[in-house]
């Protein structure tokens, strides 16, 4: 196998050649949800970009092994050791197990990541399940001197890692930045830095969900799930490790101290990472009263949204962008997307409705399968893919148009190329494909009913013929004579 993906590693902070560990074997780790409420927007840009990858080192022939966790446990309030976790605040506030919560919004997790044609990963862990594992990464650390025991807890070390490697490798921090930044937020007299982090922390009696451990009862830090997971699942070293942009630090930069104090020598080859989703040019949060659910934006139902917008259109906005720019929502933002949406999936219908010629003239398509295949090797330039699929489409309505010509052979091909970057590795599915059969008895309808106006005007019944336009007309249908017969389409 020829390696020839270019990807952005954010540890080095540059491009690299993309070779895998053991070719053609991927090892990919992406951090999945903490469910304890719905999916929202943020939720879907990671998805969709490693849904991106995914599709597309399985399409070069490797074969991925894509873990996404589930945080179940463990994710504090505040991202601060002194926080409460959130899954068990939520179930108290709705007098509901834990696990309860977990499930519900699980579930809708899953839902909402169908109807945006997410694939599901390969194995897709939860935290609650590996306690025994996280312990025993725990056990490791505190071995190799690295962490320390206080009043049931365990805490990393920051500054005895900090002196004999280097915490900050891939956020670009130093620890006395680290330092300065967390005092105000732990304040905690048990630790001995307040840049420790917490690998295992004592529960209070009232704490609902804790497990037995050799310090006592408890649960682990938020840091110690991925990093077992990881290593559980794809080995003491696999390629890639992605997430958001915001997971840069602490809990990115947390997982390497773990790997590295755990095992002598880090764990992940790659690091990935998207930018963050603003709404309006702010961060989207319940305080700033912007937060809008995957949901809501599916039905509509938020203050802030002008109508609904299709799960294809949310993907396709999110593409239109790369993966490591930011995308800044608007209602006039994914109604142009629904536009280019709708302008893409109108182009790929119309090779449908050419008939061939002999040879091509007027246009040529040559070389987009190249073009699409060098933009997504540079670091999945999704956007660069979507502009040559545009640039063909322009092509392909001047052929419609009878003002150019295409081959059987160039129309086939065409066929192929739309088929594989739309669908199958830009994700983006046909709005009614799961009332195909709707939509094609629409479409036979539709075209009986024009082949009736045609033999109206074959037998020079004028009336005929002009009501069945005009009534179109007024129902919103576009109808076009041809020499060959009749084009039609339905404007929205």
């Amino acid at each position: 196998m020829e390696d020839k993906l270019i990807i952005y590693n954010t540890l080095s902070r540059k491009k690299e050649l993309f070779v895998p560990q053991h070719a053609p074997h991927v090892g990919m780790y992406v951090c999945g949800p903490t469910v304890y409420g719905d999916a929202h927007l943020g939720h879907a840009r990671p998805a969709i970009t490693f849904d991106i990858l995914f599709r597309y080192l399985t399409h070069l022939g490797y074969k991925v092994r894509y873990v996404r966790n589930i945080t179940d446990v463990g994710h504090l309030e505040h991202d601060s050791d002194d926080g409460e976790d959130k899954i068990e605040k939520k179930a108290r506030l709705e007098q509901l197990e834990p696990m309860e919560v977990v499930q519900y919004y699980t579930i809708r997790y899953h839902k909402a990541m169908e109807a945006l044609n997410v694939l599901s990963p390969s194995i897709e862990p939860h935290a609650s399940g590996h306690i025994i594992e996280q312990i025993q990464l725990v056990e490791n650390i505190l071995k190799h001197g690295y962490a320390y025991e206080s009043e049931g807890s365990v805490y990393f070390d920051v500054t005895k890692y900090n002196k004999d490697h280097h915490y900050g490798i891939l956020s670009g921090r130093n620890l006395d930045d680290v330092i300065n930044t967390t005092r105000e937020l732990d304040g905690q007299q048990e630790k001995h830095n307040p840049a420790d982090f917490a690998l295992w922390k004592h529960a209070q009696p009232e704490h609902i969900m804790r497990w037995p451990s050799p310090w006592g009862d408890g649960f682990p830090g938020w840091h110690c799930e991925c990093t077992a997971m990881g290593k559980k699942y794809l080995g003491d070293t696999f390629d890639i490790h992605g997430g958001g942009m915001d997971l840069i630090f602490p809990h990115h930069e947390c997982e390497i101290a773990q790997a590295v104090a755990s095992q002598g020598h880090p764990m992940v080859r790659y690091w990935m990472h998207n930018n963050m989703i603003t709404i309006n040019g702010q961060k989207m949060g319940k305080s700033l009263g912007n937060f809008i659910t995957l949901d809501e934006f599916f039905s509509g139902t938020n203050n802030l949204l002008a109508q609904p917008y299709s799960p294809m259109t949310i993907r396709f906005f999110i593409l239109q962008a790369h993966y490591r720019s930011t995308v800044d929502f608007s209602n006039d933002a994914l109604q142009a997307a629904g536009k280019g949406l709708e302008r893409l999936q109108e182009g790929m219908k119309n090779l449908n409705r050419i008939t061939p010629s002999e040879q091509t003239t007027g246009v040529d398509f040559s070389g987009l399968r190249e073009k699409c295949y060098e933009a997504m090797n540079d670091d999945l330039n999704t956007p660069i893919v979507i502009s040559h699929l545009f640039d063909a489409i322009r092509m392909v309505n001047t052929v419609v148009d009878k003002k150019a010509t295409i081959s059987a052979d160039d129309l086939h091909e065409l066929k192929e190329v739309f088929h594989l970057f739309v669908c199958d590795l830009l994700g983006l599915k046909a709005e009614a494909e799961d009332n195909a059969a709707r939509e094609e008895a629409f479409g036979k309808a539709v075209d009986m009913l024009l082949e009736e106006r045609m033999k109206a005007k074959m037998n020079k019944d004028w009336a005929t013929s002009d009501k069945i336009r005009n009534r179109m007309a007024e129902l919103g249908f576009e109808v076009k004579d041809t020499k060959d017969g009749f084009t039609w389409r339905l404007n929205k």
